[in-house]
Protein backbone atom coordinates (compact mmCIF):
# COMPACT_ATOMS: atom_id res chain seq x y z
CA UNK A 1 0.00 0.00 0.00
CA UNK A 2 3.14 2.39 0.94
CA UNK A 3 4.46 1.83 -2.93
CA UNK A 4 0.58 2.50 -4.09
CA UNK A 5 0.52 5.96 -2.17
CA UNK A 6 3.95 6.94 -3.55
CA UNK A 7 2.78 6.12 -7.04
CA UNK A 8 0.17 8.42 -6.45
CA UNK A 9 2.43 11.30 -4.94
CA UNK A 10 4.57 10.93 -7.96
CA UNK A 11 2.17 11.03 -10.64
CA UNK A 12 0.64 14.37 -9.45
CA UNK A 13 4.22 15.37 -9.25
CA UNK A 14 5.22 15.05 -12.25
CA UNK A 15 2.21 16.61 -13.07
CA UNK A 16 3.18 19.75 -12.02
CA UNK A 17 6.98 19.36 -13.21
CA UNK A 18 5.51 19.77 -16.81
CA UNK A 19 2.31 22.38 -16.24
CA UNK A 20 4.81 24.74 -15.06
CA UNK A 21 6.86 25.39 -18.37
CA UNK A 22 4.10 24.14 -19.96
CA UNK A 23 2.53 27.32 -18.61
CA UNK A 24 4.90 29.77 -19.37
CA UNK A 25 4.87 28.24 -23.24
CA UNK A 26 1.51 28.86 -23.76
CA UNK A 27 1.79 32.96 -22.19
CA UNK A 28 4.34 33.34 -24.46
CA UNK A 29 2.80 32.51 -27.31
CA UNK A 30 0.00 34.60 -26.40
CA UNK A 31 1.93 37.48 -26.03
CA UNK A 32 3.17 37.09 -29.51
CA UNK A 33 6.42 36.14 -28.62
CA UNK A 34 8.79 33.18 -29.84
CA UNK A 35 8.52 30.09 -28.93
CA UNK A 36 8.74 26.75 -29.25
CA UNK A 37 5.29 26.01 -31.41
CA UNK A 38 6.47 28.90 -34.04
CA UNK A 39 7.30 26.10 -36.58
CA UNK A 40 3.51 25.18 -36.73
CA UNK A 41 3.23 29.27 -38.09
CA UNK A 42 3.20 27.47 -42.01
CA UNK A 43 0.24 25.33 -41.23
CA UNK A 44 -1.85 27.96 -39.57
CA UNK A 45 -1.14 30.09 -42.34
CA UNK A 46 -2.08 27.51 -44.91
CA UNK A 47 -4.84 26.66 -42.96
CA UNK A 48 -6.24 30.90 -42.44
CA UNK A 49 -5.82 31.15 -46.25
CA UNK A 50 -7.92 28.21 -47.19
CA UNK A 51 -10.71 29.11 -44.46
CA UNK A 52 -10.63 32.58 -45.67
CA UNK A 53 -9.45 33.73 -42.32
CA UNK A 54 -7.68 37.30 -41.80
CA UNK A 55 -5.84 36.32 -38.01
CA UNK A 56 -5.46 40.18 -37.97
CA UNK A 57 -9.18 40.75 -37.72
CA UNK A 58 -10.18 41.31 -33.83
CA UNK A 59 -13.46 40.35 -32.36
CA UNK A 60 -15.19 41.40 -29.61
CA UNK A 61 -17.24 39.36 -27.01
CA UNK A 62 -20.01 38.45 -28.98
CA UNK A 63 -18.18 38.29 -32.02
CA UNK A 64 -16.73 35.42 -29.97
CA UNK A 65 -19.65 33.72 -28.97
CA UNK A 66 -21.32 34.38 -32.63
CA UNK A 67 -18.33 32.13 -34.24
CA UNK A 68 -18.37 29.61 -31.39
CA UNK A 69 -22.25 28.82 -31.70
CA UNK A 70 -22.16 28.33 -35.32
CA UNK A 71 -19.52 26.28 -35.70
CA UNK A 72 -20.22 24.17 -32.99
CA UNK A 73 -24.27 23.99 -34.81
CA UNK A 74 -22.36 22.69 -38.10
CA UNK A 75 -20.48 20.14 -36.26
CA UNK A 76 -23.88 19.13 -34.79
CA UNK A 77 -25.47 18.43 -38.34
CA UNK A 78 -22.40 17.02 -39.47
CA UNK A 79 -21.82 14.26 -36.61
CA UNK A 80 -25.45 13.81 -36.18
CA UNK A 81 -25.70 12.49 -39.97
CA UNK A 82 -22.46 10.55 -39.69
CA UNK A 83 -24.39 8.39 -36.61
CA UNK A 84 -27.60 7.83 -38.09
CA UNK A 85 -25.46 6.12 -41.29
CA UNK A 86 -22.46 4.93 -40.14
CA UNK A 87 -24.03 1.34 -40.34
CA UNK A 88 -23.83 1.36 -43.97
CA UNK A 89 -20.64 3.52 -44.18
CA UNK A 90 -16.89 1.85 -44.58
CA UNK A 91 -14.51 1.24 -41.94
CA UNK A 92 -17.10 -1.15 -40.72
CA UNK A 93 -15.44 -4.49 -40.16
CA UNK A 94 -17.13 -5.26 -37.65
CA UNK A 95 -20.59 -4.59 -39.09
CA UNK A 96 -21.68 -2.55 -36.47
CA UNK A 97 -25.10 -1.22 -37.04
CA UNK A 98 -26.66 2.73 -37.05
CA UNK A 99 -27.36 4.48 -34.62
CA UNK A 100 -31.19 5.52 -33.17
CA UNK A 101 -31.98 9.05 -33.88
CA UNK A 102 -32.38 9.84 -29.93
CA UNK A 103 -29.00 8.02 -29.45
CA UNK A 104 -27.05 9.55 -32.13
CA UNK A 105 -29.03 13.29 -31.08
CA UNK A 106 -27.58 12.50 -27.17
CA UNK A 107 -23.91 11.27 -28.79
CA UNK A 108 -22.79 14.28 -31.01
CA UNK A 109 -23.49 16.42 -28.34
CA UNK A 110 -22.27 14.75 -25.72
CA UNK A 111 -18.90 14.69 -27.78
CA UNK A 112 -19.03 18.04 -29.13
CA UNK A 113 -19.75 19.51 -25.24
CA UNK A 114 -16.83 17.91 -24.05
CA UNK A 115 -18.93 15.60 -22.46
CA UNK A 116 -18.14 12.15 -24.13
CA UNK A 117 -21.39 10.79 -22.19
CA UNK A 118 -21.42 7.39 -23.43
CA UNK A 119 -24.85 5.47 -23.50
CA UNK A 120 -23.35 2.91 -26.04
CA UNK A 121 -20.62 0.76 -25.79
CA UNK A 122 -17.30 1.66 -27.75
CA UNK A 123 -16.92 -1.52 -29.33
CA UNK A 124 -20.43 -2.12 -30.91
CA UNK A 125 -22.12 1.11 -30.88
CA UNK A 126 -19.37 3.08 -33.54
CA UNK A 127 -17.68 2.05 -36.46
CA UNK A 128 -14.22 2.75 -37.22
CA UNK A 129 -14.75 5.67 -39.42
CA UNK A 130 -17.02 7.05 -37.03
CA UNK A 131 -14.80 6.83 -34.15
CA UNK A 132 -12.13 8.63 -36.14
CA UNK A 133 -14.14 11.16 -38.14
CA UNK A 134 -16.49 12.22 -35.93
CA UNK A 135 -15.67 10.49 -31.96
CA UNK A 136 -11.87 11.94 -32.13
CA UNK A 137 -12.42 14.75 -34.05
CA UNK A 138 -14.76 16.29 -31.61
CA UNK A 139 -12.22 15.61 -28.94
CA UNK A 140 -9.91 17.77 -30.57
CA UNK A 141 -12.27 20.68 -31.63
CA UNK A 142 -14.43 20.45 -28.05
CA UNK A 143 -11.16 20.66 -26.11
CA UNK A 144 -9.82 23.57 -28.50
CA UNK A 145 -13.14 25.52 -28.13
CA UNK A 146 -12.95 25.67 -24.25
CA UNK A 147 -9.11 26.74 -24.11
CA UNK A 148 -9.97 29.09 -27.25
CA UNK A 149 -12.80 30.64 -25.10
CA UNK A 150 -10.76 30.73 -21.86
CA UNK A 151 -7.91 32.93 -23.81
CA UNK A 152 -10.56 35.63 -24.61
CA UNK A 153 -11.20 36.30 -21.43
CA UNK A 154 -6.98 36.03 -20.40
CA UNK A 155 -7.03 38.84 -23.09
CA UNK A 156 -10.52 40.94 -21.59
CA UNK A 157 -8.37 40.99 -18.21
CA UNK A 158 -4.93 41.82 -19.34
CA UNK A 159 -5.42 44.89 -22.03
CA UNK A 160 -6.53 48.04 -19.75
CA UNK A 161 -9.80 49.41 -21.80
CA UNK A 162 -10.95 47.79 -25.38
CA UNK A 163 -13.79 45.57 -27.14
CA UNK A 164 -11.19 43.96 -29.40
CA UNK A 165 -10.61 40.44 -27.52
CA UNK A 166 -8.28 38.76 -30.23
CA UNK A 167 -9.65 36.35 -33.34
CA UNK A 168 -11.88 33.33 -32.00
CA UNK A 169 -10.11 30.89 -35.02
CA UNK A 170 -6.75 32.02 -34.12
CA UNK A 171 -6.56 30.70 -30.71
CA UNK A 172 -9.06 27.95 -31.88
CA UNK A 173 -6.57 26.65 -34.64
CA UNK A 174 -3.45 27.42 -32.66
CA UNK A 175 -4.57 25.38 -29.54
CA UNK A 176 -5.22 22.30 -31.81
CA UNK A 177 -2.06 22.48 -33.93
CA UNK A 178 0.41 24.01 -31.16
CA UNK A 179 -1.01 22.51 -28.15
CA UNK A 180 -3.85 19.24 -28.87
CA UNK A 181 -1.79 18.05 -31.58
CA UNK A 182 2.00 17.69 -30.45
CA UNK A 183 1.27 16.43 -27.05
CA UNK A 184 -0.79 13.79 -28.26
CA UNK A 185 0.73 12.56 -30.66
CA UNK A 186 3.75 11.54 -28.09
CA UNK A 187 0.81 10.45 -25.99
CA UNK A 188 -0.46 8.10 -28.54
CA UNK A 189 3.10 6.57 -29.51
CA UNK A 190 3.52 5.79 -25.58
CA UNK A 191 -0.08 4.45 -25.72
CA UNK A 192 1.19 2.52 -29.25
CA UNK A 193 4.48 1.12 -27.77
CA UNK A 194 2.78 -0.62 -24.35
CA UNK A 195 0.00 -2.47 -26.02
CA UNK A 196 -2.54 -0.24 -27.45
CA UNK A 197 -4.18 -1.09 -30.99
CA UNK A 198 -3.33 1.03 -33.85
CA UNK A 199 -4.15 -1.38 -36.65
CA UNK A 200 -7.75 -0.93 -38.81
CA UNK A 201 -8.44 -4.63 -38.91
CA UNK A 202 -11.63 -6.31 -36.99
CA UNK A 203 -12.08 -8.69 -33.95
CA UNK A 204 -9.33 -10.97 -33.43
CA UNK A 205 -9.76 -14.25 -31.35
CA UNK A 206 -7.41 -14.65 -28.53
CA UNK A 207 -7.40 -17.85 -25.83
CA UNK A 208 -7.69 -17.17 -22.12
CA UNK A 209 -5.67 -18.35 -19.41
CA UNK A 210 -8.31 -20.39 -18.22
CA UNK A 211 -9.23 -21.73 -21.92
CA UNK A 212 -11.63 -20.18 -23.24
CA UNK A 213 -11.90 -18.83 -26.78
CA UNK A 214 -13.49 -15.02 -26.81
CA UNK A 215 -13.65 -11.98 -29.61
CA UNK A 216 -11.67 -9.09 -28.64
CA UNK A 217 -12.34 -5.59 -30.92
CA UNK A 218 -9.12 -3.95 -31.94
CA UNK A 219 -8.57 -1.10 -34.58
CA UNK A 220 -7.10 2.34 -34.41
CA UNK A 221 -7.16 3.39 -30.87
CA UNK A 222 -3.98 4.85 -29.28
CA UNK A 223 -4.53 8.05 -31.19
CA UNK A 224 -8.14 8.81 -29.87
CA UNK A 225 -7.17 7.59 -26.32
CA UNK A 226 -4.43 9.95 -26.27
CA UNK A 227 -6.85 12.56 -27.22
CA UNK A 228 -9.35 11.85 -24.80
CA UNK A 229 -7.05 12.26 -21.68
CA UNK A 230 -5.08 15.38 -23.31
CA UNK A 231 -8.07 17.24 -24.09
CA UNK A 232 -10.16 16.43 -20.78
CA UNK A 233 -12.92 14.42 -22.91
CA UNK A 234 -12.81 10.77 -21.51
CA UNK A 235 -14.91 8.72 -23.83
CA UNK A 236 -13.34 4.85 -24.35
CA UNK A 237 -12.31 3.37 -27.58
CA UNK A 238 -13.89 0.19 -25.49
CA UNK A 239 -16.93 0.15 -23.12
CA UNK A 240 -14.92 -0.03 -20.55
CA UNK A 241 -12.92 2.34 -21.04
CA UNK A 242 -9.55 2.39 -19.18
CA UNK A 243 -10.15 -0.20 -17.20
CA UNK A 244 -10.11 -2.52 -20.27
CA UNK A 245 -6.17 -3.83 -20.55
CA UNK A 246 -6.15 -2.66 -23.89
CA UNK A 247 -7.06 0.97 -23.31
CA UNK A 248 -4.99 1.05 -20.73
CA UNK A 249 -2.52 -1.85 -20.49
CA UNK A 250 -0.19 -1.30 -17.69
CA UNK A 251 0.93 0.76 -14.97
CA UNK A 252 2.88 3.10 -17.25
CA UNK A 253 0.35 3.99 -19.46
CA UNK A 254 -1.75 4.30 -16.27
CA UNK A 255 0.49 6.76 -15.54
CA UNK A 256 0.23 8.77 -18.89
CA UNK A 257 -3.07 8.89 -18.88
CA UNK A 258 -3.17 10.44 -15.69
CA UNK A 259 -0.71 13.29 -15.99
CA UNK A 260 -2.42 13.84 -19.50
CA UNK A 261 -5.81 14.71 -18.22
CA UNK A 262 -4.37 16.90 -15.66
CA UNK A 263 -1.81 18.82 -17.49
CA UNK A 264 -3.37 21.35 -19.54
CA UNK A 265 -6.07 22.44 -16.80
CA UNK A 266 -3.20 23.32 -14.52
CA UNK A 267 -1.13 24.36 -16.79
CA UNK A 268 -3.51 26.86 -18.10
CA UNK A 269 -3.85 28.52 -14.38
CA UNK A 270 -0.24 29.04 -14.38
CA UNK A 271 -0.40 30.41 -17.96
CA UNK A 272 -3.23 32.84 -16.77
CA UNK A 273 -0.67 34.26 -14.08
CA UNK A 274 2.10 34.72 -16.86
CA UNK A 275 0.22 36.42 -19.00
CA UNK A 276 -1.32 39.15 -17.24
CA UNK A 277 2.03 39.32 -14.86
CA UNK A 278 0.13 38.43 -11.89
CA UNK A 279 2.11 35.44 -10.83
CA UNK A 280 0.85 35.59 -7.30
CA UNK A 281 -2.77 35.37 -8.44
CA UNK A 282 -2.32 31.97 -10.38
CA UNK A 283 -0.47 30.86 -7.16
CA UNK A 284 -3.31 31.91 -5.26
CA UNK A 285 -5.96 30.21 -7.64
CA UNK A 286 -4.02 27.16 -7.92
CA UNK A 287 -3.55 26.97 -3.86
CA UNK A 288 -7.78 27.18 -3.44
CA UNK A 289 -8.04 24.76 -6.24
CA UNK A 290 -5.79 22.57 -4.93
CA UNK A 291 -6.88 22.64 -0.96
CA UNK A 292 -10.40 22.01 -3.00
CA UNK A 293 -9.06 18.87 -4.42
CA UNK A 294 -7.31 17.48 -1.60
CA UNK A 295 -10.29 17.82 0.55
CA UNK A 296 -12.08 15.47 -2.28
CA UNK A 297 -9.34 13.42 -2.91
CA UNK A 298 -8.12 12.14 0.97
CA UNK A 299 -11.93 10.98 1.49
CA UNK A 300 -11.87 9.21 -1.19
CA UNK A 301 -8.05 7.46 -0.58
CA UNK A 302 -9.20 6.42 3.04
CA UNK A 303 -12.36 5.27 2.36
CA UNK A 304 -11.53 3.00 -1.30
CA UNK A 305 -8.04 1.41 1.22
CA UNK A 306 -9.87 0.68 3.94
CA UNK A 307 -12.52 -1.71 2.22
CA UNK A 308 -16.13 -2.41 2.83
CA UNK A 309 -17.22 -2.94 6.36
CA UNK A 310 -20.07 -5.43 4.66
CA UNK A 311 -17.29 -7.94 3.78
CA UNK A 312 -15.37 -7.28 6.34
CA UNK A 313 -18.40 -8.46 8.76
CA UNK A 314 -18.43 -11.70 6.94
CA UNK A 315 -15.37 -12.47 8.03
CA UNK A 316 -13.39 -11.89 4.68
CA UNK A 317 -10.22 -9.97 5.02
CA UNK A 318 -9.28 -6.62 2.36
CA UNK A 319 -5.35 -6.49 3.04
CA UNK A 320 -5.54 -4.22 -0.85
CA UNK A 321 -8.69 -1.98 -0.17
CA UNK A 322 -12.21 -2.25 -1.55
CA UNK A 323 -11.32 -4.70 -4.70
CA UNK A 324 -14.97 -4.16 -6.04
CA UNK A 325 -14.53 -3.30 -9.61
CA UNK A 326 -11.26 -2.54 -9.60
CA UNK A 327 -8.51 -3.82 -11.83
CA UNK A 328 -5.99 -5.99 -10.16
CA UNK A 329 -3.06 -4.06 -11.69
CA UNK A 330 -4.08 -0.73 -10.30
CA UNK A 331 -5.60 -1.30 -7.00
CA UNK A 332 -8.09 1.02 -4.78
CA UNK A 333 -5.16 4.12 -4.11
CA UNK A 334 -3.96 4.90 -8.01
CA UNK A 335 -7.53 4.32 -8.63
CA UNK A 336 -9.38 6.43 -5.64
CA UNK A 337 -7.03 9.40 -7.38
CA UNK A 338 -7.79 8.40 -11.07
CA UNK A 339 -11.54 8.78 -9.78
CA UNK A 340 -11.20 12.06 -7.76
CA UNK A 341 -8.91 13.85 -10.84
CA UNK A 342 -11.60 12.71 -13.85
CA UNK A 343 -14.51 13.84 -11.72
CA UNK A 344 -13.27 17.40 -10.74
CA UNK A 345 -11.88 17.85 -14.21
CA UNK A 346 -14.23 16.92 -16.86
CA UNK A 347 -12.47 14.62 -17.99
CA UNK A 348 -15.06 11.78 -17.04
CA UNK A 349 -12.62 8.27 -17.89
CA UNK A 350 -12.25 5.63 -15.50
CA UNK A 351 -9.63 2.99 -14.90
CA UNK A 352 -12.00 1.40 -12.13
CA UNK A 353 -15.59 1.44 -12.05
CA UNK A 354 -17.25 4.12 -9.88
CA UNK A 355 -20.32 2.45 -9.26
CA UNK A 356 -18.77 -0.09 -7.38
CA UNK A 357 -16.90 2.72 -5.27
CA UNK A 358 -17.51 3.32 -1.46
CA UNK A 359 -20.50 5.31 -0.39
CA UNK A 360 -18.17 8.34 0.73
CA UNK A 361 -16.39 7.93 -2.12
CA UNK A 362 -19.33 8.55 -4.71
CA UNK A 363 -20.36 11.81 -2.58
CA UNK A 364 -16.75 13.25 -3.39
CA UNK A 365 -16.64 12.15 -7.07
CA UNK A 366 -20.58 13.87 -7.11
CA UNK A 367 -19.49 17.01 -5.46
CA UNK A 368 -16.02 17.24 -7.88
CA UNK A 369 -18.89 17.47 -10.45
CA UNK A 370 -20.97 19.61 -8.57
CA UNK A 371 -18.73 22.14 -7.56
CA UNK A 372 -17.02 22.30 -10.91
CA UNK A 373 -14.29 23.99 -10.82
CA UNK A 374 -11.55 22.49 -9.23
CA UNK A 375 -8.75 22.45 -11.99
CA UNK A 376 -12.11 21.29 -14.27
CA UNK A 377 -11.95 21.09 -17.71
CA UNK A 378 -9.66 22.72 -20.58
CA UNK A 379 -10.54 26.16 -20.52
CA UNK A 380 -14.12 25.65 -18.90
CA UNK A 381 -12.47 24.89 -15.72
CA UNK A 382 -11.41 28.82 -15.12
CA UNK A 383 -14.49 30.11 -16.72
CA UNK A 384 -16.42 28.01 -13.74
CA UNK A 385 -13.61 29.49 -11.25
CA UNK A 386 -14.15 33.24 -12.78
CA UNK A 387 -17.67 32.62 -11.69
CA UNK A 388 -17.00 32.55 -7.54
CA UNK A 389 -14.36 34.51 -8.44
CA UNK A 390 -16.38 37.91 -9.35
CA UNK A 391 -19.34 36.52 -6.61
CA UNK A 392 -16.87 36.68 -3.62
CA UNK A 393 -15.28 39.86 -5.29
CA UNK A 394 -18.38 41.15 -4.91
CA UNK A 395 -19.52 39.94 -1.23
CA UNK A 396 -15.66 40.98 0.69
CA UNK A 397 -16.06 44.16 -1.14
CA UNK A 398 -19.31 44.91 0.80
CA UNK A 399 -17.71 43.51 3.79
CA UNK A 400 -14.86 46.07 4.27
CA UNK A 401 -16.92 48.64 2.75
CA UNK A 402 -15.07 48.81 -0.48
CA UNK A 403 -15.96 49.22 -3.81
CA UNK A 404 -16.14 45.54 -5.78
CA UNK A 405 -13.16 45.42 -7.98
CA UNK A 406 -11.11 42.83 -9.86
CA UNK A 407 -8.11 43.98 -11.66
CA UNK A 408 -8.91 47.24 -12.01
CA UNK A 409 -12.57 47.14 -13.20
CA UNK A 410 -15.34 47.76 -10.99
CA UNK A 411 -17.92 44.77 -10.14
CA UNK A 412 -21.13 45.99 -10.69
CA UNK A 413 -25.14 44.78 -10.84
CA UNK A 414 -25.15 43.86 -14.48
CA UNK A 415 -21.77 41.65 -13.64
CA UNK A 416 -23.11 40.26 -10.52
CA UNK A 417 -25.92 39.49 -11.96
CA UNK A 418 -24.54 37.18 -14.87
CA UNK A 419 -22.44 35.61 -12.48
CA UNK A 420 -25.44 35.00 -10.17
CA UNK A 421 -27.32 33.36 -12.57
CA UNK A 422 -24.83 31.32 -13.82
CA UNK A 423 -23.77 29.89 -9.90
CA UNK A 424 -27.54 28.64 -9.85
CA UNK A 425 -27.99 27.01 -13.03
CA UNK A 426 -25.62 24.76 -12.69
CA UNK A 427 -27.35 22.88 -9.63
CA UNK A 428 -30.59 24.02 -11.23
CA UNK A 429 -30.37 21.44 -14.02
CA UNK A 430 -28.95 18.88 -12.16
CA UNK A 431 -31.90 18.52 -9.42
CA UNK A 432 -34.53 19.83 -11.65
CA UNK A 433 -33.75 17.26 -13.83
CA UNK A 434 -33.29 14.52 -11.73
CA UNK A 435 -36.35 15.22 -9.93
CA UNK A 436 -37.87 14.91 -13.23
CA UNK A 437 -37.03 11.38 -13.30
CA UNK A 438 -37.37 10.34 -10.09
CA UNK A 439 -40.71 11.81 -10.28
CA UNK A 440 -41.68 9.19 -13.65
CA UNK A 441 -39.88 6.87 -12.37
CA UNK A 442 -42.31 6.22 -9.16
CA UNK A 443 -45.63 7.94 -10.73
CA UNK A 444 -45.12 6.06 -13.85
CA UNK A 445 -43.25 3.02 -13.90
CA UNK A 446 -44.90 1.59 -16.82
CA UNK A 447 -44.45 4.08 -19.14
CA UNK A 448 -43.64 3.80 -23.03
CA UNK A 449 -40.11 5.44 -23.65
CA UNK A 450 -38.59 2.26 -25.82
CA UNK A 451 -37.44 0.82 -22.20
CA UNK A 452 -39.57 1.20 -19.07
CA UNK A 453 -39.05 3.20 -16.13
CA UNK A 454 -39.31 0.24 -13.84
CA UNK A 455 -36.11 -1.43 -15.31
CA UNK A 456 -33.96 1.92 -15.61
CA UNK A 457 -32.34 1.02 -12.21
CA UNK A 458 -30.35 -1.82 -11.47
CA UNK A 459 -30.11 -1.09 -7.63
CA UNK A 460 -32.98 -0.02 -5.69
CA UNK A 461 -32.94 2.68 -3.30
CA UNK A 462 -30.25 5.24 -1.93
CA UNK A 463 -28.10 3.94 -4.48
CA UNK A 464 -30.34 3.58 -7.48
CA UNK A 465 -31.39 7.36 -6.55
CA UNK A 466 -27.69 8.15 -6.91
CA UNK A 467 -27.27 6.36 -9.75
CA UNK A 468 -29.72 8.92 -11.28
CA UNK A 469 -28.38 12.15 -9.35
CA UNK A 470 -24.70 11.27 -11.20
CA UNK A 471 -26.21 10.89 -14.58
CA UNK A 472 -27.72 14.09 -14.76
CA UNK A 473 -24.41 15.58 -12.78
CA UNK A 474 -22.03 14.52 -15.01
CA UNK A 475 -24.64 15.54 -18.17
CA UNK A 476 -24.10 19.08 -16.68
CA UNK A 477 -20.51 19.23 -15.49
CA UNK A 478 -19.88 18.12 -19.15
CA UNK A 479 -17.79 14.85 -17.29
CA UNK A 480 -19.19 11.91 -19.00
CA UNK A 481 -18.49 9.30 -16.13
CA UNK A 482 -21.36 7.20 -14.83
CA UNK A 483 -22.75 4.93 -12.14
CA UNK A 484 -23.37 2.23 -14.48
CA UNK A 485 -26.07 0.33 -13.03
CA UNK A 486 -28.59 2.89 -14.45
CA UNK A 487 -29.91 1.70 -18.06
CA UNK A 488 -29.62 4.90 -20.09
CA UNK A 489 -29.98 4.13 -23.70
CA UNK A 490 -33.38 4.59 -23.99
CA UNK A 491 -35.80 7.66 -25.56
CA UNK A 492 -35.66 9.21 -21.67
CA UNK A 493 -32.46 9.36 -20.84
CA UNK A 494 -30.89 10.30 -24.38
CA UNK A 495 -33.27 13.36 -24.69
CA UNK A 496 -33.16 14.66 -21.04
CA UNK A 497 -29.72 14.43 -20.68
CA UNK A 498 -29.00 15.74 -24.52
CA UNK A 499 -30.74 19.05 -23.07
CA UNK A 500 -28.60 19.02 -19.98
CA UNK A 501 -25.70 18.79 -21.84
CA UNK A 502 -26.12 21.95 -24.07
CA UNK A 503 -27.60 23.58 -20.96
CA UNK A 504 -24.41 22.52 -18.96
CA UNK A 505 -21.62 23.82 -21.40
CA UNK A 506 -22.95 26.91 -23.50
CA UNK A 507 -24.41 28.91 -20.54
CA UNK A 508 -21.23 28.41 -18.25
CA UNK A 509 -19.06 29.59 -21.10
CA UNK A 510 -21.79 32.55 -22.34
CA UNK A 511 -22.02 34.14 -18.46
CA UNK A 512 -18.25 34.47 -17.97
CA UNK A 513 -17.08 35.55 -21.47
CA UNK A 514 -20.39 38.10 -21.01
CA UNK A 515 -18.92 39.38 -17.84
CA UNK A 516 -15.18 39.35 -19.46
CA UNK A 517 -16.46 41.33 -22.42
CA UNK A 518 -18.02 43.62 -19.89
CA UNK A 519 -15.09 44.88 -17.69
CA UNK A 520 -12.78 44.92 -20.18
CA UNK A 521 -14.86 47.93 -21.80
CA UNK A 522 -15.10 49.75 -18.32
CA UNK A 523 -12.59 52.67 -17.32
CA UNK A 524 -9.00 50.78 -15.88
CA UNK A 525 -8.43 51.84 -12.05
CA UNK A 526 -5.21 52.11 -10.99
CA UNK A 527 -4.21 50.10 -7.48
CA UNK A 528 -4.23 51.86 -4.49
CA UNK A 529 -3.98 51.70 -1.14
CA UNK A 530 -7.84 51.33 -0.69
CA UNK A 531 -7.77 48.49 -3.64
CA UNK A 532 -9.41 44.96 -2.33
CA UNK A 533 -6.45 42.54 -3.10
CA UNK A 534 -7.88 39.87 -5.33
CA UNK A 535 -3.96 38.05 -5.27
CA UNK A 536 -3.96 37.65 -1.31
CA UNK A 537 -4.43 34.06 0.45
CA UNK A 538 -7.16 36.11 2.28
CA UNK A 539 -9.15 36.72 -0.49
CA UNK A 540 -8.42 32.92 -2.07
CA UNK A 541 -9.80 31.38 1.83
CA UNK A 542 -12.78 33.92 1.05
CA UNK A 543 -13.11 32.46 -2.40
CA UNK A 544 -12.88 29.07 -1.33
CA UNK A 545 -15.46 30.07 1.39
CA UNK A 546 -18.29 30.77 -1.35
CA UNK A 547 -17.49 27.57 -3.12
CA UNK A 548 -18.34 25.52 -0.26
CA UNK A 549 -21.03 27.60 1.15
CA UNK A 550 -22.95 27.21 -2.44
CA UNK A 551 -22.29 23.95 -3.13
CA UNK A 552 -23.14 23.17 0.21
CA UNK A 553 -26.69 24.94 -0.13
CA UNK A 554 -27.48 23.41 -3.42
CA UNK A 555 -26.64 19.95 -3.50
CA UNK A 556 -26.67 19.04 0.59
CA UNK A 557 -29.86 17.70 0.63
CA UNK A 558 -29.63 15.71 -2.66
CA UNK A 559 -26.54 14.33 -1.55
CA UNK A 560 -27.92 13.39 1.92
CA UNK A 561 -31.31 11.36 0.22
CA UNK A 562 -28.24 9.51 -2.05
CA UNK A 563 -24.49 8.97 -1.32
CA UNK A 564 -24.79 10.11 2.28
CA UNK A 565 -28.14 7.83 3.11
CA UNK A 566 -26.05 4.82 1.72
CA UNK A 567 -22.60 5.56 3.92
CA UNK A 568 -24.89 5.70 7.10
CA UNK A 569 -26.88 2.83 6.37
CA UNK A 570 -23.66 1.05 5.60
CA UNK A 571 -21.82 2.58 8.61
Amino acid sequence: MNKELIGVFLTYGFTLILAIPLGKAIARWLRGEKSIWDFMAPLESAIYRFCSIDPNDEMNWKQHLKAMLTINLVWFIYGFVLLITQGSLFLNPDGNPSMTPDLAFNTVISFIVNCNLQHYSGETGVTYLTQIAAIAFFQFVSAATGIAVVFILFKALRDKVTDKLGNFWVFFVQSITRLLLPIAFVIAVILAFNGTPTSAEGKDSIVTLQGDSVQVSRGPAAGMIAIKHLGTNGGGWFGANSAHPLENPNYLTNTVELVAQVLIPIALVFALGFYLQRRKLAYVIFGVMTVGFLCLLIPTMVSEIGGSPAIAKMGVLQPTGAMEGKEVRFGPAISGYWSTVTTIISTGSVNSMHDSTMPLTGAMLLLGMMINSFYGGCGVGILNYFIFLIIAVFISGLMVGRTPEFLGRKIEAKEMKIASIIALLHPLIILAFTALSSYVLVHNPEANWAVKPASWLNNPGYHGFSEMLYEYTSSAANNGSGFEGLGDNNVFWNVTCGFALILGRYLPIIGPIAIAGLLAQKKYIPESAGTLKSDSYTFGLMTFAVIAIIAALAFFPALTLGPLAEYFSLY
